[in-house]
């Protein structure tokens, strides 16, 4: 997409781009992740074709809580990965670790063959890794273009010397042009000259997206990118994440909707009390034991099993006439006492 005409073509006041924001939510893009992950092993760490991320026995603990401890994790280049766990599993922990916003008190992170282990985010953006936040981060009373031209990486006027020059204008005009065009692309044209404390929740989560492109990223981490956001924005939001993919950035992202796990993970990172207990392909990682247990616990699955099926596991239903026997019909009745408690 060119840059150099998108201040000519933007309208101010206009309530949309030229379509590209609408046309995401049904349009089929390329995914060239697809086929990485066969014959990759589902057990915990397994190593992947082609990481642009690896974490070894990383460790963070808070006092005497242990919040994170990874033993071995690799994030495959060019596919979208989901992070998964119950509230408290240290997903945010993991993310804030991994992308240099706290450091590990053990081990180490290689980004792309570098290490990343106690780099300042700064650096590590100026790299190719950036990322959001579950609650939005922006300057509120700086205006929509002011936010994402700031984003832009090596700009001139950053160094006292050339900003006493003519030099940086050139820079700033192109920074400017290629702003305007992922607003454009993101439906926040008509928002370019609002204050970012003005944007709705949802528009800042575009804007964060958004502002993310102007660093050329190789990896973009999104921590709950659509917490709080409606129906329609969530399905304009996905558009925006597979067209990434396409592009051949790399996007791991932590979510609670299963339903937007399925629809565009390639692979599925789950956590529990700081670990990773699984990993896998959307589609079996539900079926996947441990992740049911770290979910529901193991003796609430099993007694939501139960009631589901008449029977515990492993345990006969019935004695031919159709009547549960001893225990089962126990537990069963148990099971439904503490399920109308809970309602």
């Amino acid at each position: 997409m060119p840059a150099a005409d998108a201040h000519d073509d933007v309208e101010r006041g206009r309530t949309a781009g030229r379509g590209v924001a609408s046309g995401l939510r049904t349009q089929e893009w390329d995914n060239p992740a697809r086929g990485a992950f066969d014959g990759v092993a589902t057990t915990s760490g397994g190593a992947k074709p082609d990481p642009i991320l690896v974490a070894d026995g990383v460790e963070r603990t808070f006092g005497g809580l242990r919040a994170v401890a990874v033993d071995h994790l690799e994030v495959q280049r060019g596919a979208i990965t989901g992070l998964i766990g119950p509230n408290g599993a240290g997903k945010t922990t993991l993310f804030n670790l991994l992308t240099g916003f706290d450091r590990p008190d053990h081990g180490r992170v290689v980004f792309d063959g570098e290490v990343a282990s106690g780099v300042p985010s700064y650096t590590l953006a100026s790299k190719g890794m950036v990322r959001t936040f579950q609650l939005t981060k922006v300057l509120a009373k700086m205006s929509v273009l002011d936010n994402m031209m700031l984003a832009a990486q090596s700009q001139s006027g950053e160094s006292m010397f050339r900003g006493l020059t003519r030099g940086w204008r050139a820079q700033e005009a192109d920074v400017r042009a290629r702003a305007l065009d992922l607003l454009d692309q993101f439906n926040l044209t008509h928002m370019q000259d609002e204050f970012a404390g003005a944007l709705s929740g949802g528009q800042r989560k575009l804007l964060e997206m958004a502002r993310s492109m102007m660093a050329t990223p190789r990896l973009i981490m999104l921590d709950e990118p659509m917490a709080g956001v409606n129906p329609a924005l969530t399905q304009s939001l996905l558009g925006h994440v597979k067209r990434l993919r396409s592009e051949g950035i790399t996007v791991v992202f932590v979510e609670h909707d299963m339903d937007v796990v399925r629809e565009i993970s390639d692979w599925v990172v789950v956590m529990a009390e700081g670990q990773i207990i699984a990993e896998g392909k959307p589609d079996a990682i539900g079926a996947n034991q441990a992740v049911i247990d770290a979910y529901l616990g193991s003796s609430h699955a099993a007694l939501t099993e139960e009631i589901i099926t008449g029977h515990a596991p492993g345990v006969a239903a019935s004695n031919g006439s159709g009547v549960i026997e001893g225990d089962v019909a126990t537990q069963r009745r148990l099971a439904e006492d503490a399920v109308e408690e809970q309602e």
